[in-house]
């Protein structure tokens, strides 16, 4: 089946049967491999994913529920110069990465967080990031939400990151 929608600002078909997982097709059918399979059942957060802007975990949706919409991977949020999406650089400066593999989820779901309140406060990070990260590297990705948004300097005088 041909199913039409754009990655990245870019319009694409591919075709897939209707029940393959969007991050199949992300990974396989479009070389965007940024995206990362973790647990296949919605619950890591290693696929999210920006669907029409909301965050979503792409190994639990079907690519035949993605027709006409837009959709953003990591690859999508740096600049058409290559310049780092301020997350990703509070991601970079916060030194958040140890292994990595949770660490593009966990960047599309703050960047989704962000653009959804502007200046998330505590209880907000909490209840957006539920992705899951085995390093445990939860207080460096909270330090770089807060310094995209920029809060960095609250957060240190209050010794909450």
């Amino acid at each position: 089946m041909a199913i039409a929608f754009s990655v990245n600002g870019k319009p694409v078909e591919v075709e897939a049967e209707a029940d393959t997982p969007l991050l199949w097709v992300l990974r396989e059918d479009l070389a965007l491999t940024g995206t990362k399979f973790g647990c296949g059942i919605a619950a890591c957060g290693a696929c999210s994913v920006h669907v029409d802007g909301a965050v979503t975990r792409s190994c639990s949706v079907p690519v035949s529920e993605i027709a006409g919409k837009a959709v953003t991977t990591i690859e999508g949020l740096k600049g058409a110069d290559g310049t780092l999406h301020k997350v990703q650089q509070a991601w970079v400066d916060a030194q958040v990465p140890q292994c990595g593999y949770c660490q593009s989820g966990q960047i599309m779901a703050a960047v989704a967080l962000i653009e959804a309140v502007g200046t998330p406060s505590d209880a907000q990070i909490d209840a957006a990031m539920t992705n899951i990260c085995r390093c445990g590297t939860y207080p460096r990705i909270r330090k770089a939400i807060l310094a995209a948004t920029g809060q960095a300097a609250a957060a240190t005088q209050t010794g909450a990151a």
